[in-house]
């Protein structure tokens, strides 16, 4: 017989030969030895993970007769004919190329006949999922009550891709991606019983490149093999993977987190002249920032790993990046990826991707710089206000203790109190707008107040954020500000002015005047104006109260004024007894 590939020939045989996937086997094992064996059964998992090896080994074991512990023994006609694929009644379909409605309904009808030769008949459909709609459908019925001696074993990659209809009708066991270290102790096995000679670097380059599938694994173990003359070795490895190695990754890493753009872009060059394939490159340096990430969290985890090579270059590399670093590059790599998947101008992906990568850094120097420069700037303002906050709940507790001596209390806790303020404001702008003001025109004003803050820049609102309008008449409002800082940057802010302005003239159709007062000033000014228009009016209205006196004087006084004449006008009161 002619030469088979290592994966025919080490395929499993046995449950215990699956790697990997201890708890379905246990699971499948139990089953046939308490004879609870299920009429359908759906295996999932990426591919190479021993989902159609699970199904033949589940078919010989259930016929069988010299099973022992749920294994088959491998000897008997029965399990031999099955391995070699002539027992009629172990029938396997490719769905792909049989996916038609008549190939399912032919199964359907031959499924009541009786197996010939075992005690069960079993169908082995592999991947399901490219059966037609109508396909399914035909299926259905025969699944869900197939005769007593039928199994049903349905193998997938895709399985949101198989109606739930049909997965309801099945015991389902999800495959999962095989571990390095699994695949690795694997392929040492295999060496050893040819008695080939191999590095052990050489399997964890494999183990790495087959992504968790042991076929795949195999298969490249194949090729070293063949290329290397039955040794393996980490640079034959290393060929036939196009991956890099361990010390070229960390070189090109090394320069391009110093910034060294140019000696990046030439070990690259170095690497690509060697044949890698582009997208390998990329995959092995996310990898190796990925570790490098894990061993500044956590040195001693990564260190028990024994697929990673941590040497000297590796922890001083780690030392000198930093996390954010490796945030920003790992996201860099993996859009990079996704553009070179279906491009065809890989090599110009990768010299972009490397000049990023070395301008990343200077970024993250020039980020790091500029927070703290505005860290030190911004101490100052930040200590500031924590006194105003500190001052602000001073107040608050004496005021709910009912103290008038809040100067004297913070004196004696020595926390700075706000001085009063010293601002001015011209009462000439301020008495006409009071002389009119009305509350409608207040209202109207606290209504779009809202809409004009929205119509003001982000710098603009910053100010105006604790500014309120206290009165308004139908040309101008007087605005106050809760602190008076801010009310001295928009007293001086002539953009502000007129961006208030025109916005107050789009939403109200006319003019307006503006008057800005700090919100300490407002209760003493409005008292003050009020108090002098008070006066004023009293002052006007005396006269016409004396006149009113003298027009609803006394008529029996009026009368004796005119007899005894004006000069004689003293009235005498005389008490009765």
């Amino acid at each position: 017989m002619g030469y088979q590939a290592l994966y025919r020939v080490w395929r499993p045989q046995k449950f215990v030969d699956l790697v990997g996937q201890k708890m379905i086997t246990q699971t499948l094992q139990n089953a046939i030895m308490t004879q609870q064996t299920s009429h359908a059964y759906l295996f999932t998992g990426p591919r190479g993970t021993g989902k159609t090896s699970a199904a033949k080994i589940f078919a010989k074991a259930i016929n069988c007769h010299n099973q022992k512990d749920g294994e088959p023994c491998n000897e008997c006609a029965t399990c031999r004919a099955i391995t070699e694929g002539r027992l009629n009644d172990v029938i396997e379909i490719d769905a792909a190329s049989n996916n038609s409605v008549d190939e399912i309904r032919d199964i359907r009808d031959k499924v009541k006949y009786a197996p010939t030769q075992a005690d069960y008949k079993v169908y082995i459909i592999d991947e399901v999922h490219m059966l037609s709609t109508g396909a399914f459908n035909a299926l259905l019925k025969t699944l869900e009550e197939p005769p007593s001696n039928v199994v049903f074993i349905l193998a997938t990659t895709e399985p949101h891709k198989i109606p739930a209809t049909i997965i309801s009708r099945t015991q389902r066991f999800d495959f999962k991606r095989i571990t390095n270290d699994d695949i690795i102790a694997r392929m040492q096995y295999i060496l050893a019983e040819k008695n080939f000679k191999y590095e052990e670097k050489a399997l964890r380059v494999v183990a790495k490149a087959s992504a968790g599938g042991m076929r795949d694994a195999l298969s490249i173990l194949d090729q070293v093999l063949s290329f290397g003359n039955d040794v393996v070795t980490l640079e034959n490895a290393l060929l036939v993977t196009g991956s890099v190695k361990h010390e070229q990754l960390n070189l090109y890493l090394k320069l391009v987190f110093e910034g060294e753009t140019a000696q990046a872009l030439q070990a690259l060059q170095e690497i690509m002249s060697e044949g890698k394939d582009a997208n390998r490159l990329v995959e092995d340096v996310i990898d190796y920032c990925r570790n490098l990430l894990l061993y500044q969290a956590s040195p001693s985890i990564v260190e028990q790993n024994s697929l990673l090579d941590i040497d000297d270059d590796f922890k001083g590399l780690a030392s000198k990046t930093t996390v954010q670093s490796l945030y920003e590059a790992i996201d860099i790599l993996n859009e990079q990826q996704q553009n070179m998947r279906f491009s065809t101008h890989s090599d110009i992906y990768l010299e972009v991707l490397t000049v990023k990568l070395s301008q990343l850094v200077n970024k993250v120097q020039t980020n790091k710089q500029d927070n703290e420069e505005l860290s030190d700037a911004s101490q100052e303002e930040i200590t500031k206000l924590k006194l105003q906050i500190k001052e602000l709940k001073q107040a608050v507790n004496n005021l709910q203790k009912g103290t008038v001596k809040r100067v004297e209390t913070a004196k004696e806790k020595k926390v700075p109190v706000r001085k009063k303020s010293n601002t001015t404001v011209d009462l000439k702008k301020v008495y006409p707008i009071l002389a009119e003001a009305t509350r409608s025109d207040l209202v109207k004003l606290k209504d779009i107040w809202p809409d004009l803050m929205n119509m003001l820049s982000i710098t603009q609102r910053a100010i105006m954020n604790v500014s309120k309008p206290v009165a308004a008449s139908a040309k101008g409002v007087i605005v106050s500000f809760d602190y008076d800082f801010l009310y001295e940057k928009a007293d001086g802010n002539d953009s502000l002015k007129d961006s208030l302005t025109q916005g107050l003239e789009r939403l109200i159709g006319q003019d307006y005047k503006l008057v800005f007062m700090p919100k300490e000033k407002w209760p003493e000014i409005r008292e003050k104006y009020l108090t002098e228009h008070r006066e004023n009016s009293e002052k006007e209205s005396k006269p016409d109260v004396e006149e009113k006196k003298e027009t609803t004087e006394d008529p029996q006084i009026t009368a004796a004024k005119q007899f005894f004449g004006e000069g004689f006008s003293q009235i005498v009161k005389i008490k009765e007894d």
